[in-house]
């Protein structure tokens, strides 16, 4: 037997409930920190600098 301490595996790099999305426009793939929805339709994501597809997407 050995005296060794094994950890656990961290499973998380980010909070529960903290959701990293990637920005929708073709070729693009930035991280997207705007969201755009209807209501009860699914959102739609645009990083900063296509952010006003998302808004055209309304």
């Amino acid at each position: 037997m050995s005296d060794e301490i094994t950890l656990p595996r961290l499973e998380h790099v980010t909070a529960p409930g903290i959701q990293h999305h990637s920005c929708e426009r073709p070729g693009c793939g930035k991280d997207a920190g705007w969201g755009f929805a209807k209501p009860k339709q699914a959102s739609h994501w645009f990083c900063f600098e296509h952010r006003n597809d998302g808004e055209n997407h309304l």
